[in-house]
């Protein structure tokens, strides 16, 4: 079976960190290590990694610090290049994983030998209507997060690499010393570029935060312009339809109702990265329970019918097999 490093970069993360571990640990299928790569942070960051590790001695958590120099590309890359797994998963700090993300993605990888990254869409989990929200995000990117005709590109809160597909490019993806360009699609067109697969599955969904919509306009105007800045950098590549477009139409709505929400949140004390699975892992704890109960019993069993067969074989005793005790022979 192949196993999943899930890497996570930081920088000034205090406020969702522990969240975003407790969702990358509480899964169906156990991720292979949970890597958090601190970038100079400099709030407690580093010390709630710690506590966590502390306060969860079994969990597979690593803390890399990556000092050498800002930015989130080389701690990116320090990250995946210090990962140990079979495929290695890439999410932000900010990030909530559905419970069976790990599985998902494994079952992803294993269907499909030349699939070398995939993603899926995600929803926004400090915004109201999250379910509406998921739906628009995935027409977004199944109809606009295209390249060179009909190929996928990943999305950087939510992707995932096959390890020998990082190994293969690298040592070339664009190090964008000016902070222009979207990391992720250069990842994207650079697998592309080695006609390697890339796989869009709506079944692989992420919990993110919408707190990049408050912002002013210049500065979403500004991040919208990476979209062209990356492609730019990748001339030999191309686009029919332009995501940014869809992003600048959802931008009043999003940039006002977000603010609100904030507001409503913090009134009721709703921590939302909490309950954005909630369900969902509620599910997940009582298959695990009914799975522990199912376990039981066959043991259970298994040690009764081992006893009456240690009984069996005793001279002059015989074995019940109606009252399942040992009866001695008359």
């Amino acid at each position: 079976m192949l196993n999943i490093s899930i890497v996570i970069p930081a920088w000034n993360e205090q406020d969702r960190i522990a969240d975003c571990l407790t969702n990358a640990l509480r899964q169906s299928v156990a991720p292979h290590e949970v890597i958090v790569v601190d970038n100079r942070s400099t709030d407690d960051t580093v010390g709630v990694v710690r506590d966590f590790i502390r306060d969860h001695p079994e969990a597979p958590v690593r803390l890399l610090h990556q000092d050498a120099e800002q930015g989130l590309i080389p701690t990116r890359n320090y990250g995946l290049n210090h990962a140990t797994g079979d495929i290695l998963g890439r999410i932000d700090a900010d990030c909530m994983l559905k419970p069976d993300w790990v599985e998902v993605v494994t079952a992803l990888f294993t269907d499909d030998p030349r699939a070398m990254g995939v993603t899926g869409p995600v929803l926004y989990y400090d915004m109201p209507a999250r379910r509406v929200g998921l739906k628009g995000d995935d027409k977004i990117r199944r109809e606009t997060y295209r390249a060179d005709g009909n190929r996928v590109l990943l999305f950087g809160s939510n992707m995932a690499l096959r390890a020998t597909a990082w190994h293969a490019i690298s040592g070339e993806v664009c190090r964008d010393k000016d902070d222009v360009m979207h990391e992720d699609v250069d990842v994207s067109l650079h697998l592309l570029g080695k006609n390697m697969k890339t796989v869009y599955a709506r079944t692989m969904v992420c919990a993110i935060s919408a707190r990049r919509m408050d912002t002013s306009l210049s500065s979403f105007r500004t991040y919208m312009k990476r979209f062209n800045n990356t492609f730019r950098a990748h001339p030999d590549h191309w686009r029919n339809r332009k995501s940014e477009h869809a992003l600048f139409a959802l931008y009043p709505g999003l940039r006002l109702l977000y603010p609100m929400y904030q507001k409503y949140l913090d009134a009721l004390d709703i921590n939302p990265a909490e309950r954005v699975w909630f369900h969902e892992h509620m599910d997940l704890e009582d298959a695990q329970d009914d799975d522990m109960d199912n376990t039981m019993r066959t043991d259970s069993t298994h040690d009764h019918s081992m006893r009456n067969d240690h009984a069996a074989s005793m001279p002059g005793v015989t074995a019940s097999t109606t009252a399942g005790t040992a009866t001695p022979m008359p």
